[in-house]
């Protein structure tokens, strides 16, 4: 009897749309803003790189949690970080935790230069006999940690603030950057309600000069990063009815939080033909719980592949994903693990038929929650939340405010962004002048 394949569904879809002129080559106005934002709070701002502390290497996607607060962070590509505290939590310290590193935790009066270079240091890990009987069935380990959601994470209604980033580019020129701070009204995973989202502001620039004649756009915006959650969207991964149709083994123990975690790697079976995912679990020894995962779609049918994200194309135009990969990182909280960050990357190649060359594009997308409470509101799906269709490059517009996020936390730009940012901004102040 041949075994039933659950095929996957897509956690972001691409639209490529033909310019229907050649006279708008740059989009830039006005951003959009929640005119019932609260006065801005006594705030002091912290910046740093997270290193490792023999290699030197920049450490990218580290966590950084403000104690006693939901206050939080993440580092970025380059490995900096920028986080602002309010001036009730000064006496605070951060704790920073990367995976395979011990936990640092730092006063923030420490923290008085204007960059703070800190250095984390690699955990060498012993695993115990019990521990080792436990990874001999990798796949009973992944059945054992869904049905223990319930138990391992938060599963009440929560108000979390997220920052959401989207770019595309061209190459590696950026072409598009759209940024936006969200309100997540977040479902327990009891639930069968989907998550809402609330756009509070936002900001983009599209230059279309270096798209080719197309405008490559990101469906579902902070939707698609939501997806990434696979306990509360096990349906867009792998659930228990669908284990079967990956291997599961074990690749080696690391740590994350002070604790020991399993790291699980997975692909599809053999027999299976259709796109599914690859990639690692990091399963915390003790609870169960999944901390992490990194993985990618498996891309090598062009065609198949091609029908899963590209949702509109022209005729004359053939688009096919190189590579889509994905991560997810949960936080801990009083014993218990939420959603706390995500990115999504997509390689793209695209060519016009009886065209000589190919152009290359590379649409990504993060999420990080900076700071999240209880949802005691009654309100759980606002009036305002954007469609899970959404294309947030076309909500808003701005760049020329330099103190634009005001108190909101924000991912700090890598370079490269940061480069875009400037290009952008002086080509406002030519516009103003």
């Amino acid at each position: 009897m041949k075994p039933t394949i659950t095929k996957p569904n897509i956690i972001f879809y691409v639209t490529t749309l033909v310019l229907m002129t050649v006279f708008f080559h740059h989009q830039n106005i006005y951003a959009m803003q929640d005119q019932k934002l609260p006065l801005t709070p006594v705030l002091t701002e912290y910046k740093g790189i997270i290193l490792d502390k023999e290699s030197k290497k920049p450490l990218i996607y580290t966590n950084l949690n403000i104690t006693n607060t939901n206050i939080s962070t993440v580092t970025n590509t380059d490995g900096e970080f920028l986080i602002k505290v309010p001036e009730l939590y000064l006496k605070s310290s951060v704790i920073i935790s990367h995976l395979g590193y011990n936990d640092l935790e730092i006063s923030l009066s420490e923290l008085n230069n204007p960059i703070n270079h800190i250095y984390l240091n690699e955990a060498i890990i012993t695993l115990n006999e019990v521990n080792l009987k436990t990874i001999k069935n990798a796949e009973a380990l992944v059945r054992e940690t869904l049905k223990r959601k319930g138990d391992n994470y938060y599963n009440n209604h929560a108000l979390m603030t997220a920052f959401y980033r989207e770019t595309i580019k061209k190459r590696n020129r950026n072409a598009s950057l759209s940024e936006a701070v969200v309100e997540v009204y977040k479902q327990p995973l009891k639930s069968n309600k989907n998550d809402a989202v609330k756009l509070i502001k936002a900001r983009k620039s599209t230059d279309y000069s270096k798209l080719d004649t197309l405008a490559l756009k990101l469906q579902g915006g902070p939707f698609s990063n939501l997806y990434t959650d696979m306990m509360k969207y096990p349906e867009f991964i792998f659930n228990e009815d669908n284990l079967s149709d990956y291997i599961f083994s074990y690749a080696k123990t690391s740590q994350i939080n002070g604790s020991e975690v399993f790291v699980i790697d997975f692909k599809q079976q053999p027999y299976i033909k259709y796109p599914m995912y690859y990639g690692k679990l990091f399963i915390d020894t003790k609870s169960r719980a999944i901390t992490s995962a990194v993985y990618k779609l498996n891309v090598t049918n062009k065609i198949l592949s091609s029908e899963m994200f590209v949702k509109k194309k022209p005729n004359r135009v053939d688009a096919y994903p190189t590579e889509a990969s994905y991560r997810v990182d949960y936080r801990i909280k009083d014993g218990k693990w939420h959603y706390g960050y995500s990115n999504i990357a997509l390689t793209f190649k695209v060519k016009w038929k009886h065209k000589l060359f190919n152009s290359s594009y590379t649409l990504s997308s993060e999420m990080a929650i900076t700071d999240w409470e209880e949802n005691t509101s009654g309100i759980d799906r606002p009036k305002e939340r954007l469609k899970p269709s959404v294309i947030l490059s076309d909500q808003a517009s701005g760049f020329s405010d330099p103190d634009f996020w005001g108190e909101f936390n924000i991912i700090e730009p890598e370079k490269s962004i940061e480069s875009a940012i400037k290009k952008i901004n002086k080509q406002l102040s030519k516009i103003a002048s």
